[in-house]
């Protein structure tokens, strides 16, 4: 276990199987019979592989691996045939574990009206499995471990206890899990002395394991590039910002005049940002293209945060909004770009979800309006229709347009008081094309940017956490970037 970091609750859960493979006698005499399977749960690149191979090498005992995908094939049979030789072969060299990998590929919930779509082979192969696993016949010795991070469309009696007994979540790392993580892929690169990666650590909310790894490869690779003998930190801050917010295109031609109007569209996010209560803290303002934007403004959380409150949210629509007032305010009307497009489809979404799925409006109070039952196509029951009436449906629009209306107007308020800061911040911008955050602190306090300077890391370093304790969450999953707004993105992209 000592390769597998950032997940210790996830390693202490299945500790214990890795005793009973060593010492089986230990539960058996008193009466106590190990789990005959384990699902591990979470997002992609947690290390739900990872765990299981540790579980086999930690053991010492074999270990069959094989992918949901392949138990389905064209021809009738194949699969089950498939399952009943796996568990077979595995009961010969008991005690054993079969690691099943993306088990949703065969696992999917039976039944129902439009699931499945009558593919009797893939009912067949998971009818075999769910027998083997627990059926007429034991299989003394044999542990199954299987993969998912769809655990929602599973099937039910594939995961009642007997056979899939627990469920392990391994889910995405807070700061110390990062940490631990980086620790352990900074091992495998010559790290410099000036590496400190608990302010890596810090600047990645919502990285997994799978990120974290990029984050060290990157670095290595911009070292290389560089002709060192060592990865800095200035090379970590390198791949850093490449994953959260794009390779840049140097290449990319702009007029100083889209330069500008860009730089103007960022500066209104920042501002915005930097004057809304409980918002996030800027990382990063840039007019460099990287990928399909042309500008990008980041904010980023100094801590991790699971939960948002109104007034976080309300503020993040605020700063949506700021990029087109900015445009709006400097070239008038007639002259404002499809740039904010995917800035105003995501302050509705928020402002949607504030009212319809969160609570949070005054006038409708805590309900949920409209939830639909799911998608046929991935394994949920049918979808339903709306089940609000034409007058709820009508409150419902207004009450979104009230939040998205209020938020404008203080955006736009916002940057009225501060157009002094908007142009100083987008002559900043003009400058080095790119500024951070202390920066952009010494443009809001009203004072003259210092010149960037490449290999000073501490520019970058997020500021001290106050607390580790949890503060927010959007959509029900931790953000990478809590915000990260882009400008002028060519048509028909979002």
């Amino acid at each position: 276990f000592s390769d597998v970091a950032g997940c210790e609750e996830a390693k202490e859960e299945v500790a214990e199987l890795v005793d009973f493979l060593r010492d089986p006698q230990k539960f058996q005499k008193l009466g106590g019979q190990i789990p005959r399977g384990i699902l591990m749960v979470g997002p992609p690149g947690t290390g739900k592989t990872l765990i299981a191979r540790a579980i086999a090498g930690e053991a010492g005992v074999k270990f069959f691996t094989i992918s949901g995908s392949d138990f389905v094939e064209m021809f009738v049979g194949v699969g089950a045939s498939r399952v009943r030789d796996m568990f077979a072969q595995a009961k010969e060299h008991a005690p054993c574990i079969i690691f099943i990998d993306e088990i949703d590929a065969v696992g999917r919930q039976r039944g129902g009206p439009g699931i499945g779509g009558g593919n009797d082979e893939r009912e067949q192969t998971l009818n075999q499995l769910l027998v083997e696993m627990d059926g007429f016949n034991g299989n003394e010795g044999v542990i199954v471990i299987a993969a998912t991070n769809r655990a929602d469309v599973l099937d039910k009696a594939l995961l009642r206890p007997g056979r899939f007994d627990r469920q392990v979540n391994v889910g995405l790392p807070d700061v110390r899990g990062r940490e631990q993580i980086l620790n352990v892929h900074i091992k495998k690169v010559p790290a410099a002395a000036d590496v400190e990666l608990k302010y890596i650590a810090r600047g990645t909310p919502g990285f997994s394991g799978a990120d974290l790894a990029n984050v060290v490869n990157e670095a290595a690779l911009f070292a290389a590039r560089s002709n060192k003998q060592e990865v800095g930190m200035s090379d970590l801050e390198k791949a850093k910002d490449k994953i959260l917010m794009g390779a840049e295109r140097h290449t990319m031609v702009m007029t100083e005049e889209d330069k500008l109007l860009t730089a103007y569209h960022e500066a209104g996010h920042c501002i915005v940002g930097q004057k809304s209560p409980e918002h996030d803290a800027v990382y990063k303002v840039s007019i460099m293209p990287r990928g399909r934007a042309l500008g990008i403004t980041m904010f980023l959380p100094d801590r991790d945060q699971y939960s948002a409150s109104k007034r976080k949210l309300e503020s993040q629509i605020a700063s949506l909004f700021g990029g087109r007032i900015a445009e709006l305010m400097i070239y008038g009307g007639d002259r404002v770009t499809t740039g904010a497009s995917n800035d105003i489809e995501r302050a509705t979404e928020l402002a949607r979800n504030m009212v319809k799925r969160w609570g949070l409006s005054d006038k409708l109070g805590p309900l949920v309006y409209g939830e639909e039952g799911g998608q046929p196509f991935m394994g949920y029951p049918g979808a339903q229709g709306s089940s609000v009436s034409e007058n709820v449906a009508h409150l419902i629009d207004e009450e979104i347009r009230a939040v998205i209306d209020r938020n404008y107007q203080r955006a736009e308020a916002i940057l009225k008081e501060n157009i002094d800061i908007l142009h100083k911040m987008a002559d900043a911008l003009m400058k080095w094309e790119t500024i951070d955050r202390l920066q952009i602190e010494d443009l809001m306090a009203g004072k003259d940017p210092e010149p960037p300077v490449e290999d000073d890391v501490q520019v970058n370093k997020p500021s001290e956490p106050s607390n580790e304790s949890p503060e927010n969450e959007v959509s029900g999953k931790v953000d990478k970037t809590a915000i990260k707004t882009t400008t002028n993105k060519p048509a028909g992209q979002v």
